[in-house]
């Protein structure tokens, strides 16, 4: 799978740090100062956590998140 097949979330937090994750993927989220790097760092999280599936011989997740508006 690549990461296009994912749904992101990006939030705010307090500290005006952004917080890119995916939710499907256990520890796949980064922490930055802009939501660009935080997409970028996401996007490295994410290429080590495929080579850590891989090497485990394991599938990763299947995206099962439901974008839902309150």
């Amino acid at each position: 799978m690549k990461l296009e097949d994912y749904k992101t979330v990006l939030y705010r937090q307090p500290d005006d740090a952004w917080v890119a994750e995916i939710p499907a993927i256990p520890g796949c989220y980064a922490l930055m100062p802009t939501r660009e790097a935080a997409l970028q760092e996401l996007a490295s999280v994410f290429q080590m956590l495929v080579e850590e599936y891989r090497q485990k011989g394991v599938s990763l997740p299947a995206d099962s998140t439901e974008i839902v508006h309150a």
